[in-house]
This record gives structure tokens, C-alpha cells and sequence, in this order.
């Protein structure tokens, strides 16, 4: 019978924790791995609640976006999609007061929003929505963007807590196609591509 190393063996082909995390993966290594699965690329609305919701003349709450890969559908019966949310980013905190949310499924045309709305150190969400063509969703309130290839809006059922995100699952309350021109917009290692 051959020699064949043990999985808890020395000569384990596994990196030893000290390379990663306790399982022995690093960030980088699970970032570079990840990277390989190409995703449709979406932007995820909200508006604020006003300052004063019993006052009907307050003044709205702003507009919040953010450009998400992490996003899914869950369930047909009912319809429920998943979106992933850094903790503690300003759109995970809007969802956990704010239950009525909006995705605009981008297509190939509309990287110039998804880069807009994923940059680090960004100006205010006010700035970001000046010149983009949206439309504000009748259920919820939240832009939905000119163009966009699929449009949903959504009202949280769950938060779940997920490593350093929260994973927010929304039942969709409408869902509309106002665009059938172009294809996705997607993104694969580390940059937006188009399909084709």
C-alpha cells in the first residue's frame, strides 16, 4: 500500500491557520477564488424616512444607493430575492429602519452608475442621483433607474447576519422590464464586462 499523507499530517497540502483564517483561507485567496464567478450587477435603492414621519410637510428623507453583485432570487411562491450588505454601511443601516427598498438590474450601457455609486470615499447620495434618468417606485418610494433591464421593489422579511454583511431578504412587491434593449452588465474579476 503507498504512503499517502494523512489531511492532519505535516505534510498536509492545507495552508496552517496562521496563513488565514482558522479554516486556512486567506482574504486574499477567497477574494481571488470569488473573483472567477461572474455576477450580474445591480443597484440597490432607498429613501430615508422623513425627519418627522407625523408631519406631512417634513421634508423626505435623501435618496441612498449602492451598486451590489451579491444579489439573488430565493423563492418563486412567494417571491423573495436576497441582497448582501456590508456591515454597517450606510445601506445596511438604512435597511435595518427603512423596510421598503429598490433594485435596478443594469444593463451593459449603465457602468458608468455602477462605477458612480461603488466608488470609496464618494460625494453625497444627492450628488450621485443629479443627472442619472430615474423614476420613483409606487410602492416604495425609491428610485429606479432610466434604462435599467429589470426593476424590482421589495419590503424586507428578514435580516440575517452573515460574517461581516448582513444578508437582507425581500419579498417583491412589484417587479416591471422597462428596458428590453442591450444585454447585462456584469462583473468578473475584479471589472465590469459586458456579455459577448
Amino acid at each position: 500500500m503507498p504512503n499517502t499523507p494523512s489531511l492532519t499530517s505535516p505534510a498536509s497540502p492545507f495552508p496552517s491557520p496562521a496563513s488565514g483564517h482558522a479554516e486556512g483561507v486567506s482574504n486574499e485567496e477567497f477574494r481571488a477564488a470569488m473573483s472567477r464567478l461572474a455576477s450580474g450587477v445591480v443597484l440597490v435603492t432607498a429613501q430615508e424616512p422623513p425627519l418627522d414621519p407625523d408631519d406631512p410637510l417634513a421634508p423626505r428623507g435623501e435618496d441612498v444607493g449602492m451598486t451590489a453583485t451579491a444579489f439573488l432570487s430565493v423563492s418563486l411562491d412567494p417571491p423573495l430575492v436576497l441582497v448582501s450588505l456590508r456591515e454597517g454601511s450606510r445601506m445596511d443601516d438604512l435597511l435595518d429602519e427603512q423596510p421598503l427598498w429598490a433594485v435596478s438590474v443594469l444593463s451593459e450601457s449603465q457602468r458608468h452608475i455602477a462605477g458612480r455609486f461603488a466608488m470609496k470615499g464618494r460625494v453625497s447620495d444627492r450628488l450621485l442621483f443629479a443627472d442619472i434618468p430615474y423614476v420613483r417606485g409606487e410602492a416604495t418610494g425609491a428610485p429606479l433607474a432610466g434604462g435599467a433591464l429589470a426593476t424590482l421593489e421589495c419590503r424586507t422579511e428578514q435580516r440575517v447576519p452573515a460574517g461581516d454583511h448582513t444578508l437582507v431578504i425581500g419579498r417583491v412587491l412589484t417587479a416591471a422590464l422597462p428596458s428590453a434593449d442591450g444585454g447585462p452588465l456584469t462583473y468578473f474579476r475584479g471589472r465590469y464586462r459586458q456579455l459577448g
